[in-house]
């Protein structure tokens, strides 16, 4: 596996997305191993015992919960990950990921920027965020850690079809930087990648799924987004998604829903230019908004 030069001087800066009043989580100097593209080795010695356990209760805890609220794709593949107890070394993960569809993961020390985000996307490699939340951030935290990473984004990246759509995006995102539309794209993002949902119609039990990392990596959410009468559940429209504002520290309010990943892939294959131009047009839409021409699978 290459990797970018390594920085010196002055350390990359992290990324901040949103208002919040804490600095960004992650040591983005690590004496110099922070490379120009923000990644940056996993530095496994640092974790300690507690940062295992932490990472095996999460395991056990989400793994529970996923019969009947995951989608069979991601269930299928969530072994692929390896180790449950421990941290996994991403080294080890790559051993299977890599011959599987062509990606690998590698280490970066909290968010990233744009660009380079997307630019290792569109190089099919994932960025996983190699520090883990505290104890008593068990229930919640800010800021995507190597659980949220490897638990909710990596299984999916063994599924062929996810994979080149992951790419894709990655590829997509560096056209919206040139044309300044990464906020329309983000809105995209969040509400498939980290929060999508599936109507699932094959396998013994179908019905709606989650396929989101955001859903998939929370507890409370998983349970939230497949089962509670409170959120509206439409069927994806690309452009109706990126006019759609959402929250960052709350529950979703809607989920977009597709089919199949060969739909999602279907779907934002042409060209956004022309949807780019549509959403700066049209007005933004509340994220509790149901408008007449929604294709409605479940109000709220």
């Amino acid at each position: 596996m290459t990797q970018g030069p390594t920085v010196t001087g002055e350390s990359p800066s992290p990324a901040v997305y949103g208002q919040s009043d804490r600095p960004p989580r992650g040591d983005y100097s690590r004496g110099g191993e922070v490379r120009a593209d923000y990644t940056c080795p996993q530095d496994y010695a640092a974790y300690t015992a507690s940062d295992h356990e932490t990472y095996r209760r999460l395991y056990e805890r989400q793994s529970a919960l996923l019969t009947g609220l995951a989608c069979d794709e991601f269930i299928d593949a969530l072994p692929l990950l390896g180790v449950k107890d421990r941290i996994p070394r991403f080294e080890e993960i790559n051993d299977r990921l890599f011959p599987a569809t062509g990606w690998q993961v590698v280490a970066v020390p909290g968010l990233i920027p744009e660009v380079p985000f997307f630019t290792l996307l569109a190089n099919r490699k994932f960025p996983v965020t190699d520090w883990i939340r505290k104890p008593e951030e068990y229930e919640y935290i800010v800021e995507p850690d190597v659980f949220h990473d490897l638990f909710g984004h990596v299984p999916l990246l063994f599924n062929p079809v996810f994979a080149d759509h992951m790419q894709a995006y990655g590829a997509g995102g560096l056209k919206a930087h040139r044309l300044g539309a990464c906020e329309q794209l983000a809105r995209l993002y969040w509400y498939t990648i980290e929060f999508g949902l599936m109507q699932q119609t094959d396998g013994a039990n179908p019905g709606l799924r989650a396929y989101g990392a955001g859903i998939l990596s929370s507890s409370g959410e998983l349970v939230h987004a497949v089962t509670s009468d409170a959120p509206h559940r439409l069927a994806l429209d690309v452009l109706r998604a990126m006019r759609t504002r959402y929250k960052i520290d709350s529950y979703q309010q809607t989920y977009f829903v597709i089919n199949s990943f060969k739909q999602l892939f279907d779907l934002t294959t042409p060209d956004f230019t022309p949807l780019y131009e549509q959403v700066r047009k049209a007005e933004e839409l509340t994220p509790d908004t149901v408008q007449a021409a929604d294709v409605v699978v479940k109000r709220g």
